[in-house]
């Protein structure tokens, strides 16, 4: 769908069951023109052993540009940075998840097992992400001192 959501699942689908892995291919194919969201799902992943991966096969031949090292750590766009991480289940930390991308995403921990994560709590995530201050590792935007002060 064009315009809409753009799904993307990374992770070991070698040990997914077949009609899993169908269903997640066609979903992907069916949303792949999509720009207004992607949505990443990570199933079975790990971003260490992405890093590894993706530094091996840049050994072959001259170093990749940023840009390309990132472009190859999850190939299909799948790599582009992450602007907020939802965590549920009540755990607070990332785990091995998608370190390199997450650099300056905003993380959003909820308590809320997965299975019960619902629109409610997608919508209220993301109206907190919306009054958060974005400044990808800069200072806080503070009004400028005068001499008097």
């Amino acid at each position: 769908m064009e315009n809409g959501i753009r799904l993307t699942v990374i992770g070991r689908r070698d040990r997914l069951p077949a009609g899993l892995r169908t269903a997640i291919q066609d979903a992907e194919e069916d949303s792949a023109k999509g720009t207004r969201l992607n949505l990443r799902i990570a199933i079975d992943y790990s971003s260490r052993d992405a890093i590894i991966d993706t530094a091996l096969r840049s050994c072959t031949g001259p170093a990749p540009s940023r840009d390309a090292f990132a472009r190859m750590l999850a190939p299909g766009g799948a790599g582009t940075d992450v602007d907020l991480l939802i965590r549920s289940g009540g755990e607070k930390r990332l785990s091995d998840f998608l370190l390199w991308e997450c650099a300056y995403a905003e993380l959003c921990f909820l308590d809320t097992l997965w299975p019960d994560f619902d629109a409610d709590h997608l919508a209220a995530a993301i109206a907190d992400f919306g009054r958060r201050e974005r400044r990808f590792g800069g200072l806080p935007s503070t009004p400028a001192l005068t001499a008097a002060e």
